[in-house]
């Protein structure tokens, strides 16, 4: 059965809506579902490096730790049950990703959202009282299904709540929290690491609950979102909805479009089956390209291991968690002139400028640790030169926090029509995670192989994806989000996808409105 005709009315035209208390209050709670996103990436590199921890758990990676210091600086924390607690969880998101989807397209975004805080809240809690490698791989599983449901549902959630011409800047609140969460689990690393009982890893895993605690109790107040509502025939809730969070009663336009696009949506019976269709190629392509290329930045080698990274370098314990700190609050800093900016000098722009830096700041830090550690892994560097790598790492992590981490959740959860959004989000969300999973389970290895080469090996994709981004994605700034079809229509490349009788534009003076 041939899919439903595009439904689009212009995206030169621009609907009613402003920054209002209410829309902006709602943003922030829905966005704080990133805290546990963060907060778990965060943690999990900085419990890693707790030598309690890894004597109760893993004695066979405490024991390379003690060796000469001779050792391959490169092979000291390559384990393969070390690398499954942290990767499992991944792989746990990967799989409740597309359950998320139709919970959040036949229930409802703010459903998905409180499922999931409760689920990882349960898994905080089994960390937390682990007594065996099992209980921690049960606990990181739990906490993987509720990252799945709140990736899945936050993102969709913040873009269809925002008005257009400040989306990024309220979409971008969810990578926001995924950093503000990564530093508090780096500050909470610091201060746990120091109890003298030897516990403190406990606490850090614990304290998962928190974030945790804050989505569920939030998801509990939130409403709807207008385009839900309709996807669920409560019509008249929704134009209520959408009078409330655009702050003004002329909302006829986006509601009629709105309610176009749910017809549209209602005739699709498998939106896994109709995604595949020729005139979504553009948005599957991106859906799958773009968090395969986020993981592929090497960012979480970074965010995951930033205090075994700093510690090989040769970085003593506190200041391996000091300077994971370091890098955290840069990552915050950076994610803050995201938002400003977004709205205003476009997606593209900051992709393109952001691949560039991180760049440039790989190949210093892969030239200066090849420099003195050399193939053999055997070296010291001294307080300045490490410092130095340090730098290079912070610039590089402030590249990222404004470009590929943000707009890697911003984009695809932006550019799908609602008949396939729950579907294209899923995608998104467990691609991304596949390769997150992937990544975190070989980097050690990847590592102890590849040593300097490691941050080569990123550079290349890194010039990669900055070429992709180039050719292939169009601006979406200022874009009703019911109204992207036409940006692809338009693009020289993926117009050829989409057939002129599937997009029907409203006449403007007797011409079809320009795009």
């Amino acid at each position: 059965m041939a899919g439903p005709v595009i439904v689009a009315t212009g995206v030169s035209k621009t609907y009613p809506g402003k920054m209002t208390l209410y829309v902006f209050l709602t943003c922030l709670v829905a966005a704080t579902g990133g805290l546990i996103f963060g907060y778990d990436i965060g943690i999990s590199g900085g419990v890693t490096s707790m030598r309690p921890f890894l004597h109760k758990f893993f004695p066979s990676v405490e024991r390379k730790m003690d060796a000469d210091k001779s050792v391959n600086q490169y092979c000291k924390f390559d384990s393969v049950k070390l690398t499954l607690f942290t990767s499992s969880l991944y792989l746990a998101a990967l799989i409740a990703s597309f359950f998320a989807s139709t919970v959040t397209r036949k229930f409802g975004r703010k459903i998905s959202m409180l499922f999931g805080g409760f689920v990882f809240l349960v898994g905080a809690a089994i960390n937390g009282f682990a007594q065996n490698v099992a209980m921690l791989i049960i606990g990181r599983v739990l906490l993987g299904i509720g990252v799945g449901f709140a990736n899945q549902s936050v993102p969709l959630y913040l873009s269809e709540m925002a008005p257009a011409k400040l989306r990024g800047m309220l979409n971008i609140g969810f990578q926001l929290m995924i950093t503000i969460g990564i530093l508090a689990a780096n500050l909470i690393n610091y201060g746990t690491s120091k109890i003298k009982s030897g516990e403190g890893w406990r606490i850090s895993l614990g304290l998962a609950g928190v974030p945790a605690l804050i989505i569920t109790v939030g998801a509990l107040f939130l409403p709807d979102t207008p385009n839900s509502l309709i996807e669920r025939g409560r019509d008249d809730a929704a134009k209520e909805m959408l009078r409330r969070i655009r702050g003004t009663s002329d909302i006829n336009e986006e509601f009629s479009d709105l309610v176009a696009a749910s017809e549209a949506s209602k005739s699709v019976e498998h939106p896994w089956r109709n995604i595949l269709q020729r005139k979504y190629r553009a948005q599957l392509v991106m859906a799958i390209l773009i968090p395969f290329f986020q993981q592929l930045t090497g960012i979480n080698v970074i965010m995951f291991y930033a205090p075994v990274l700093f510690k090989t370098i040769g970085f003593g314990d506190n200041a391996s968690l000091a300077s994971a700190v370091i890098t955290g609050v840069v990552n915050v800093i950076a994610t803050f002139a995201s938002i400003f900016s977004v709205d205003r000098v476009g997606r593209r722009f900051l992709f393109l400028e952001g691949g560039f830096q991180m760049l440039v700041s790989q190949i210093a830090v892969g030239t200066l640790i090849g420099i003195k550690f050399g193939t053999t892994g055997v070296g010291t560097i001294s307080k300045g030169y490490a410092d130095l790598v340090v730098a290079f790492i912070c610039i590089y992590v402030a590249a990222f926090a404004w470009s590929w981490g943000p707009l890697g959740w911003l984009v695809p959860s932006e550019i799908f029509p609602l008949e396939i959004r729950s579907a294209g989000q899923s995608i998104n969300v467990s691609v991304n995670m596949l390769f997150t999973f992937i990544i975190a389970q070989i980097f050690l290895t990847m590592l102890c192989h590849l040593k300097f080469g490691l941050f080569f090996f990123f550079a290349f994709w890194v010039v990669v994806m900055t070429i992709f981004i180039y050719f292939f994605l169009p601006e979406t700034k200022n874009v009703p989000i019911e109204e992207m079809v036409l940006i692809w229509k338009k693009h020289k490349f993926w117009g050829r996808f989409i057939a002129d009788e599937e997009v029907h534009i409203e006449m403007s003076n007797g011409k079809p409105t320009d795009a």
